[in-house]
């Protein structure tokens, strides 16, 4: 017989640490609150979520780790928006938070789901943040809420 192994989308016990960016607040802010509804409409109470928030989405991996080191939390979110300028500064930034977020989750075995929007216009980052595409905010606590509950049984 194969066996399967499936999380429930329920907070139970769970602490979950949200990183979120400063910057790009206007998105970052509706990312955050999309997240928190999340987790609330999944059971999580106050006292299972702490929000900490960094200077801009480079930040978010090194906070993360130490996060995650701390052995307090089941998962990580991560979030930020991170939107194409007039420079290469953006491929530089998104490289390092993608790579930066993904070594927390191999180095820690904690989750780290990478809740950062990285987009050409800043109309598609509204459309991520809550309008058209959903919230990416949301999606992320949804992963991080399922990837806690399945490591436990594994």
């Amino acid at each position: 017989m194969v066996k399967e192994i499936k999380a429930q989308l329920a907070a139970d016990e769970n602490k979950f640490a949200i990183v979120v960016s400063r910057f790009n607040e206007f998105i970052t802010g509706k990312l955050l609150a999309g997240a928190i509804d999340c987790l609330e409409r999944h059971g999580a109470k106050d006292e299972q979520i702490t929000i900490i928030w960094v200077p801009g989405a480079i930040e978010i991996s090194l906070t993360a780790r130490k996060l995650a080191d701390s052995g307090k939390f089941d998962a990580l979110i991560c979030l930020g928006a991170v939107i194409r300028g007039q420079t290469s500064h953006y491929d530089y930034v998104c490289q390092q938070v993608s790579r930066g977020v993904g070594q927390v989750n191999y180095d820690t075995g904690v989750p780290a789901i990478f809740g950062v929007v990285t987009c050409e216009t800043i109309e598609q980052a509204v459309e991520r943040a809550g309008s058209k595409q959903g919230n990416a905010g949301t999606n992320a606590a949804l992963s991080a809420i399922e990837m806690a509950n399945l490591l436990k049984q594994i």
